[in-house]
């Protein structure tokens, strides 16, 4: 599907950052329906600042992003309603249940308990007494639940056991075969090559390298040290200087996107 249809989202000589501070420069990048892109890259490489300029919520600096083949400037709440889901840390409503997650997220239970079976044993259970892991399938099945059409996940995988991650990353490769459009930002290097179909590496705000998975598998080795080796600071920096920390920017960011899709 993804070699013929045009792309969901796509940026072209795209610069963001912040207040004036660009972190990201002449960004080429898109997504296709049907297929799984994974954007690798050191800390501070500015991958958040592209998910957060691609879903709307940070202006950029130049270039353009389309989103359905529009170039306009759509705020986030606006592409949320367009089929636009954004999935950062963890987003959940700790102090409502399981149960009241998925309803406020207007995803029917039986369909998030397909997706992640797991949870059916703790739809009664506080959000904010579920396990991280427990955590993020809630927030992944509340945002696959809505059948969007492209999925930007940032970390998806953070912090959590490794067969948890393979959940995580199975339920968005089943989700794309079925037609959505997936950019992923993954810490698990090896695990996310083998669900992509394609793969940026973004270093210092610029893509360095770009390829399918089996292209890159030569070069494994260097991609793991860039990605591993530590970050320019550049993108923390910026997160500060225009308010919250990245990490909490971002799980405000997924509650936002949840809400404005009802």
């Amino acid at each position: 599907m993804h070699d013929t249809a045009p792309p969901l989202i796509e940026a072209r000589a795209l610069s963001a950052g912040y207040g004036t501070q660009p972190v990201v420069r002449d960004l080429d990048l898109e997504v296709r329906p049907g297929e799984v892109v994974a954007l690798l890259g050191p800390n501070g490489a500015g991958k958040t600042t592209t998910l957060r300029a691609l879903s709307g919520d940070l202006a950029p600096m130049g270039g353009e992003v389309r989103w359905l083949g529009d170039a306009g400037r759509a705020p986030l709440h606006r592409r949320a309603r367009q089929g636009l889901a954004y999935v950062g840390e963890r987003a959940v409503f700790t102090r409502l249940d399981t149960a009241d997650n998925l309803r406020v997220g207007r995803v029917p239970t039986r369909l998030a308990l397909d997706l992640f079976p797991e949870l059916e044993k703790r739809l009664n259970t506080g959000a904010g007494m579920l396990s991280g892991g427990e955590q993020q399938m809630l927030s992944l099945a509340r945002a696959l639940g809505r059948a969007p059409k492209l999925l930007l996940a940032d970390e998806l995988s953070l912090g959590l056991a490794p067969l948890v991650v393979d959940r995580l990353l199975r339920a968005v490769r089943e989700a794309a075969d079925r037609g959505l459009g997936a950019l992923l930002v993954e810490q698990h290097v090896r695990k996310v090559l083998d669900i992509a179909d394609r793969v940026y590496v973004l270093h210092r705000g610029r893509i360095t390298m770009t390829g399918t998975p089996a292209e890159l598998r030569g070069d494994l080795a260097a991609i793991e040290s860039s990605y591993l080796a530590e970050g320019t600071g550049a993108e923390r920096t910026g997160a500060v200087t225009s308010g919250p920390g990245t990490a909490r920017a971002d799980k405000t960011l997924a509650d936002k996107t949840t809400v404005t899709t009802d």
